[in-house]
Formats: structure tokens, C-alpha cells, sequence
């Protein structure tokens, strides 16, 4: 698959779905995917980044992702990003270090979700435990502004 068709799949396995703050979940998805092309992300990489969070939201199985026509670094990215339930982040955070080329796709990922424009639109409660959750992945990521 190339990084058109990668796209074009994501859009549709998320069509419907939108984020914390109503906004189309493909708008996220491009966001990371321009994240990580712009830290100097490679094409696995950008490919991962669109497919990012579809298995651990269901959006496209963990069997369709192993079928895929798509480079194992690019498939070993997407499992090394996805949640598991009950992980513990310190479980989570290891399992990105230990895969070449996830870091990148999750350091990405938690730039957009932690984008003060993005919070700001969110009750405070939810911006307050959303901004703690995702300072405490960057530390345990070691990833430091």
C-alpha cells in the first residue's frame, strides 16, 4: 500500500468518529501523520502515524493489520503504539522505546493531543487530566521540552 491508499483507509476505518472535542478523528490522524513527516519521519513511519490508533479503537482488526500489504517496521510501529487494556503506561512507555521508529509516531501523537488549542475547547476537569496524563507519557517516553 502506498501512503495514499494508507490514508484513504484510515479515513474510512474512522469515518463517523470524532475527537474529545467533536472534530472529525481524521483530523487528528493527519495531524500525527504531518507530525512525524515534519520531525523527518519516513514513509513507515507516516504510515504508521495513519494508522496509529485504528486497531485500539477497533477501527480495523489486529488480523487485518497483520494481513496488510504494509512493511513489518510500519506494522511493528502501529502494535507499539497501541494500548492494551489494563497496561500499565510504564509497560506502554517501554514497549515504544524498544520499537525502531515508534517514538517518533508517539511523540507526534502526544504533541497534537497536548496542543493548547486543542485542550482549550475542553471542561476543565478533562483538560487538567488529559495534560497530566500526557506529561507523564513524555517523561516516561524521556521526551523533554
Amino acid at each position: 500500500m502506498n501512503l495514499a491508499q494508507i490514508e484513504a483507509t484510515a479515513r474510512a476505518a474512522h469515518a463517523g468518529q470524532t475527537d474529545k472535542a467533536g472534530r472529525p478523528y481524521a483530523d487528528h490522524l493527519r495531524a500525527v501523520a504531518e507530525g512525524v513527516r515534519a520531525r523527518g519521519g519516513d514513509e513507515e513511519q507516516i504510515a504508521a502515524a495513519w494508522l496509529h490508533d485504528a486497531v485500539e479503537d477497533d477501527a480495523l482488526s489486529a488480523r487485518w493489520l497483520r494481513e496488510a500489504a504494509l512493511s513489518s517496521r510500519t506494522k511493528d510501529i502501529v502494535l507499539a503504539v497501541t494500548k492494551r487494556a489494563g497496561e500499565p503506561p510504564e509497560a506502554y512507555a517501554a514497549r515504544i522505546l524498544a520499537t525502531p521508529g515508534a517514538l517518533l509516531v508517539k511523540e507526534a501523537d502526544l504533541a497534537h493531543n497536548a496542543d493548547p488549542a486543542r485542550l482549550a475547547v475542553l471542561d476543565e476537569a478533562t483538560r487538567t487530566r488529559l495534560t497530566e496524563k500526557y506529561a507523564r507519557m513524555r517523561a516516561l517516553l524521556g521526551l523533554v521540552r
